[in-house]
């Protein structure tokens, strides 16, 4: 940048700088979807064609920020976890904010035709987008648990609406009250004995969500000039619905045990060299995985696991 006269301006810029040797989640949420999702005729409870273009735009991110851990979607709403190792834009909220949710909000549009046919975007989605520090694996674990449940509570609830409305001829008003104050158990008895669904039967995407996370992967690969053997490793980008609030997922994927410098270099412009950050007393404890909820929201066969709460914020915003 040029010198000159003007330059003093720069002096007014706020240093938003995220603390050092934490995780990040940036998550980024619709702003305005329920109208959105009306006006371009989602089906309710749950669009197919919404769900997986939100993955594919999730998927964006993921491959352009090789620093990102996991990443965990649901309805209209994206959460990704960088490395607490991460200098991604030296650590600055605000361009981590900032090109997250433009990439995000860009392959959503660039994709939609994939996943919607010819059925044509009146207007653009709009989203926003924030940065959460956390200092301990087991924050990341309860975050994610927590939006994995919270998906879980709002698809019961979303289902039970749409059903009273599409095929119980009900208002959505009347549907509403029906509803209200009634917990899981309630909903999993009126769903199958008025109308012969099961909820544990649903689409696991609807009900868990989508978590967007590498696996390791070997292959023998042969020399086609010496015709020697050997064992190939590679990160293949995976959409898995499981169940993350159980301690068999993360002692199966081990995922934030590894650190980004043993990762692919990212594509993001290269950091200053750090200074030391402040350590972690909980990077090398084992409690991590000890400490979790340990039922499955949908593991019941008529019944699901208490509700924190009884009702969504929303009853239509699902995508």
């Amino acid at each position: 940048m040029a010198n000159s006269r003007f330059e003093y301006v720069r002096k007014f810029e706020v240093e938003d700088t995220l603390t050092r040797g934490c995780y990040v989640v940036v998550r980024i949420d619709g702003r305005g979807f329920t109208k959105f999702t009306a006006d371009h005729d989602f089906e309710k409870p749950n669009d197919r064609r919404g769900l997986e273009l939100m993955n594919e735009a999730g998927k964006r991110i993921m491959k352009d920020y090789s620093e990102v851990l996991i990443a965990y979607g649901d309805s209209d709403e994206f959460s990704f976890v960088l490395d607490r190792d991460s200098l991604l834009y030296s650590r600055r909220a605000s361009k981590i904010i900032s090109t997250f949710v433009s990439a995000f909000t860009a392959s959503y549009m660039f994709n939609w035709a994939r996943f919607f046919g010819d059925k044509p975007m009146l207007y653009p989605p709009c989203f926003d987008c924030r940065c959460i520090c956390y200092p301990r694996k087991k924050l990341i674990k309860d975050y994610l648990s927590w939006r994995q449940v919270d998906c879980h509570i709002n698809n019961l609830y979303n289902t039970s609406f749409w059903t009273l409305v599409h095929k119980g001829n009900l208002s959505p008003k009347e549907a509403e009250s029906r509803l209200k104050g009634t917990q899981s158990d309630a909903k999993n008895e009126m769903l199958f004995t008025e109308f012969g669904i099961n909820y544990n039967d649903e689409d696991p995407m609807f009900k868990r969500g989508s978590i967007l996370m590498y696996e390791m992967v070997k292959e023998d690969v042969t020399n086609p000039k010496t015709g020697k053997v050997s064992v190939k490793t590679s990160r293949n980008l995976i959409v898995s619905h499981e169940d993350l609030v159980s301690p068999k997922f993360w002692a199966k994927h081990q995922i934030l045990s590894s650190s980004s410098s043993s990762s692919s270099p990212s594509k993001s412009k290269p950091t200053p060299k750090p200074t030391p950050s402040p350590q972690d007393p909980s990077s090398s404890s084992s409690k991590d995985s000890t400490n979790e909820p340990t039922s499955d929201s949908s593991s019941s066969s008529s019944s699901s696991s208490t509700d924190p709460q009884t009702e969504p914020t929303d009853p239509s915003s699902s995508s």
